[in-house]
């Protein structure tokens, strides 16, 4: 009797934990999207932060050199510190004291548009609507309607 009782309990746990992992207790992505474009709705009304047509607001951290800017289709080395509104890190290549390189049009739109409006030196800070970044869908530990936070150095294009 009492094992059963434990196994049921073990049963619950590992449900609840499973749900937990997979978002179910989390907000869902329409209010994500919302308190998002809260968020967007007051930060445009900073001095410092543009917004494009699209959507995506900018603040120039650092002015790069030159007047060389990547197109879609160049591949850039960058460093990079992402995180979710509240302030969750999802992925860092500066905790991994490492940059990246990749073709700038394999990443989320929001990254594509931003990182072209950058020269070699230039460090941004974006905020990418979900629209302009993984929509509605889940991905690793970034819900989905997440507006994403990332500061960018941008160092060569390659």
């Amino acid at each position: 009797m009492t094992f059963n009782i434990i196994l049921v309990i073990a049963i619950v746990a590992l449900v609840v934990y499973g749900l937990m992992r997979a978002g179910v207790f989390s907000k869902d992505a329409k209010a994500m999207v919302a308190e998002g474009d809260d968020f967007l709705a007051d930060n445009a009304k900073r001095d410092e932060v543009t917004q494009t047509a699209s959507g995506l607001q900018y603040e120039v951290l650092t002015e790069g050199e030159g007047d060389a800017h990547p197109a879609a289709t160049d591949t850039v080395l960058v460093h990079y510190h992402g995180t979710l509104l509240n302030g969750s890190v999802f992925d860092s290549s500066v905790k991994r004291g490492e940059p990246i390189s990749f073709p700038l049009n394999r990443v989320i739109p929001g990254w594509t548009e931003g990182v072209q409006l950058m020269t070699k030196g230039a460090k941004y800070k974006f905020f990418i609507p979900a629209r302009l970044a993984y929509g509605n869908q889940r991905v690793g530990s970034i819900p989905g309607g997440s507006l994403l936070v990332f500061e960018v150095e941008l160092l060569d294009i390659q």
